[in-house]
């Protein structure tokens, strides 16, 4: 399957249905609404795993509420307006895959949508995605992302980044085989930072701290029209934000988040800049000449 210029493998395929619509799926409520909607909470057999953290947006969550774990045949147990309350909750307390019926009625059976919970959010569910998954997917995945560019980057560019970057080409137009953390993460770029490492020959930079990596292997400046400027974007209290690698001639390397959606994908660096948000500032560093894989 084609998803923002990438040919991503069955296998892979298989595993993304999964994580946006598995059989059993959390939902997050406070305790008083647990209470009111007649729940029990916590299955204990099931252990929120990496993929579904970042499939739900865990990290968005206030501390402290309960998860109600829930197949789709429970789900549809439930009475309606049991449903309706509890998938309005999830929109309240910021959980993510809650997408709108209007964003999909194009490509699912709105009917079937306007019944499931409150007639204007629904949750996925697997016979929601598996009839239509290539299409569920490409939309999804695509969210929010600007295509990736690596078969633009011409032949010489490549040629000549390859030094400082010996894996850059390889990682570039590709998907982690999961989240950071996740169990089916075997490759070592499965975020923003490892990604910039790992292209530059870093061994194992899912377990490397970037500011240490940084200020052993790098020069403070660069040139974005140069290959081996390491790109980072901190937060006004220093901390960092993101980062990317220039390729040369405008080009860039980067992994846009942590997410098992989230491409290693080749951007023109003025997209990256155009794409920063507002409150961080960008620095640049230069690839010493002298850099070994760490």
């Amino acid at each position: 399957m084609d998803v923002l210029g990438i040919d991503v493998d069955a296998t892979l395929v298989r595993r993304w249905v999964g994580w946006l619509a598995p059989t059993c799926q959390p939902f997050f409520l406070t305790a008083a609404e647990v209470v009111d909607l007649g729940l029990k909470p916590d299955h204990p057999t099931h252990d929120l795993q990496a993929e579904l953290r970042d499939t739900y947006e865990v990290w968005n969550l206030a501390e402290g509420l309960e998860v109600v774990w829930l197949d789709e045949q429970e789900f549809h147990a439930q009475p309606s307006d049991v449903r309706a309350r509890l998938v309005r909750a999830q929109v309240r307390h910021r959980r993510g895959a809650v997408p709108t019926i209007s964003d999909w009625a194009d490509i699912l059976d709105a009917q079937v949508l306007h019944k499931q919970a409150d007639g204007y959010r629904f949750v996925w569910w697997p016979t929601l995605v598996e009839p239509q998954f290539d299409a569920v997917l490409k939309r999804v995945v695509s969210d929010g992302q600007l295509p990736c560019q690596r078969t633009s980057v011409p032949a010489e560019i490549w040629h000549a980044a390859a030094s400082k970057l010996p894996r850059a080409r390889e990682l570039s137009g590709t998907f982690a085989s999961g989240s950071r953390g996740g169990s089916f993460t075997g490759d070592d770029a499965a975020f923003c930072f490892a990604t910039v490492m790992a292209s530059a020959g870093a061994q194992g930079a899912n377990d490397v701290p970037f500011e240490g990596w940084l200020a052993a292997h790098c020069l403070a400046g660069g040139n974005d029209d140069r290959p081996g400027t390491v790109l980072v974007w901190r937060h006004a209290d220093g901390n960092l934000h993101h980062a990317a690698v220039t390729l040369g001639g405008g080009w860039a390397l980067h992994k846009p988040g942590q997410e098992w959606l989230s491409p290693r994908q080749v951007l023109a660096v003025s997209d990256l800049n155009r794409l920063a948000p507002p409150g961080v500032t960008l620095h640049r560093h230069s690839l010493r000449n002298d850099t070994v894989p760490s």
